[in-house]
């Protein structure tokens, strides 16, 4: 390796941690004061790219003649932020501060709605095609470095960063809007018992957050084109760089911003090395880098480098003690269940005529088991999951692998790929157990990207990025009425097991650790070793639900345990009522049925999806079954 090109691959990891750094302060600006994961975020990122485009290619022949060019492209750039931050700033106004009394990750849900609705959006407005912006004038050319040409605007970028850092840390420190803001960080609540009305501060807040991403995003145009696709891409970075550098340090988004940008420098100048015979490409690893990253640092600093422990919401802690009360069910209520379970057993003979109804059922089936294992963990036991779909995947591998590979049988098959993915589980729980809120969730997105990574590369194993074929039931079950049967058979019986471990002595010592750990600990309950066991048990069953998608599809790939499949999970059980026992049933039921109507009705199918979930939560701000649920007991 020379030291001039890794020289160069540092000044781009440099200019590139700039634009990401950016977009993580902002995310991390909004969390700190708002308690909003903010799964948009990457969205306002992608905006501020497009934003900046068009303002670039039609208002700088207008301005041009008023200033340098270089002025005026600063100038777009800089306006393009400003829209970005004004729409984030429309949105808080008009969902978010309505759904603040709601639980946290609720507030989640609404983001993501927004994120769906900003795709389709950004896709109809600015078409499908990338769209490559023009060079910064002044800044076209290169600067010879050690025998190496690096780009002027990398250069530029360069001094973007620190730059962003010394402003916020002004304001932050040295102006009224920076004391309420840090106030806000430590206390929230406190604000509005001190007189301060709290909405205008989360509003500026949001938009600035929002601004922020914006022009990280605008500041990419020269470098890499608009296109859809950015918001997930960047969001999954911008948490990282957050967790890694601490949830609301500033300075440690910066530092974790730079680590992680120049790790995959480090990676992509090493290239491929040959150790003992043995060919190990490191420019692979940057699909991964960053959440390796992440899991390291939190395995030995569980708040991230500059982080603190955060003081919980009081709101959400009384919400889920209040929410973790069991209502008395009626008898019109068991009557509504049978009639469901009825319907749902007869469903291929009502069927007949309709063959793509049974394959539906069983996409909800399978929805169902993935949704109630998530909220095994979720709602009991407190413990946030971003990376489910990693065990849904491992037992999807595991039954595809062990019917191409061992010809096992598919009863065999269905008793050995969630004992896999369980084992699988039991490491990472370990660490797991240990972390709470988001810092937990980010260490299992990591541990699923990790997982996705080396499905994805290990063409040998797994077929690579073209996954596994042919991997189909035993002849008794191929045909869809019967295969429907056993999945409903498997998915039954596994939400009962679920509801009976709840109902356990093991289910009240999880809500225990969730709702009062202090003491739980003082009457002598082991929690650390009852989450480790949730963990366990919930990754089981998703590799179970995951294992008869393998059987249902007959085909898998490594998008099987993709990021995406993961927030679907959680959106269903967010959808559905977090602690309401019925929850993932009604989410993953709602979230299968209307996602497949809208995906067949229109191009533009991820905007009405959003469209109807930001609904669904204004109107159920705890679910619907958990909005139900407290109805019923009020009443």
């Amino acid at each position: 390796m020379e030291i001039s090109a890794f020289l160069v691959q540092a000044i781009n990891g440099l200019a590139g941690a700039s634009s990401l750094f950016l977009v993580a302060a902002g995310l991390s600006l909004i969390f700190g004061v708002t308690r909003v994961v903010n799964f948009a975020h990457g969205s306002f990122f992608m905006l501020g790219v497009y934003l900046a485009y068009s303002l670039v290619a039609h208002a700088s022949p207008w301005l041009r003649p008023y200033a340098p060019n270089l002025v005026v492209f600063l100038a777009l750039v800089f306006c393009a932020g400003l829209v970005t931050g004004a729409v984030g700033a429309a949105f808080e106004v008009v969902i978010l501060r309505r759904i603040y009394q709601a639980p946290e990750l609720f507030q989640l849900l609404a983001t993501f709605a927004l994120a769906l609705v900003v795709q389709d959006a950004t896709l109809w407005l600015w078409g499908p095609e990338d769209l490559l912006g023009p060079r910064a004038p002044g800044l076209e050319g290169a600067v010879n470095i050690f025998g190496r040409l690096i780009p002027s605007y990398d250069l530029f970028l360069m001094g973007v960063g620190p730059l962003v850092l010394w402003a916020i840390w002004y304001v932050l420190r040295h102006s009224r809007f920076g004391l309420l803001v840090r106030a806000a960080t430590q206390d929230r609540e406190m604000l509005g018992a001190l007189g301060i009305n709290p909405r205008y501060l989360f509003t500026s807040v949001f938009a600035l957050g929002c601004a922020l991403a914006g022009w990280g995003g605008a500041l990419q145009l020269p470098r890499e084109p608009a296109h859809v696709g950015l918001d997930m891409v960047t969001i999954s970075d911008a948490f990282v760089v957050v967790v890694v550098g601490g949830m609301g340090s500033i300075p440690g988004a910066f530092i974790a911003a730079l680590l992680i940008s120049e790790v995959k420098a480090l990676c992509i100048a090493v290239g491929t090395v040959e150790l003992g015979g043995l060919s190990i490409a490191f420019s692979k690893l940057t699909l991964v880098a960053e959440f390796v990253v992440m899991a390291l640092v939190l395995m030995i600093r569980p708040w991230g480098l500059l982080g603190k422990p955060m003081n919980p919401s009081r709101t959400a802690v009384m919400q889920a003690e209040s929410s973790a009360q069991t209502a008395t069910a009626n008898g019109v209520a068991w009557m509504a269940w049978l009639t469901v379970l009825t319907l749902a057993l007869m469903w291929p003979m009502l069927m007949t005529n309709m063959a793509y109804g049974v394959v539906l059922g069983i996409d909800v089936l399978i929805a169902i088991l993935f949704a109630a294992s998530l909220h095994f963990i979720m709602g009991p036991a407190g413990l946030h999951s971003f990376g489910h779909a990693a065990y849904f995947g491992i037992g999807a591998y595991a039954a595809a692998l062990l019917v191409l590979r061992e010809g096992l049988g598919t009863e065999q098959v269905l008793w050995w790929a969630p004992l896999i993915s369980a084992a699988c589980a039991m490491p990472l729980a370990w660490f797991a157990v240990r972390l709470s809120g988001v810092y937990l969730a980010m260490l299992t997105l990591a541990f699923a990207q990790i997982v996705w990574s080396i499905c994805f590369q290990w063409d040998d194993l797994t077929g690579g990025s073209n996954g596994l074929n042919g991997v189909w039931p035993d002849i008794t079950w191929q045909d869809k009425s019967s295969f429907y049967w056993l999945a409903f058979g498997l998915t039954v019986v596994s939400v009962l097991v679920l509801q009976h471990i709840l109902r356990a002595p093991m289910g009240y010592a999880m809500r225990a650790s969730r709702d009062a750990p202090m003491r739980a600990q003082a009457i002598g309950l082991n929690i650390a070793w009852m989450q480790w066991w949730g963990f366990v048990i919930s990754a089981g069953f998703a590799g179970l639900a995951g294992a008869l998608f393998a059987f249902s599809k007959g085909s898998i790939s490594p998008d099987v345990m993709g990021i995406p499949r993961s927030v679907d999970a959680l959106v269903m059980v967010l959808l559905g009522g977090i602690h309401a026992t019925t929850g993932p049933i009604v989410g993953a039921f709602s979230f299968t049925v209307l996602q497949d109507t809208l995906a067949r009705s229109t191009d533009y199918w991820r905007a009405l999806l959003g469209g109807v979930i930001l609904l669904l939560v204004l109107v159920f701000p705890h679910g619907i079954a958990g909005t139900w649920k407290l109805m019923g007991r009020k009443a």
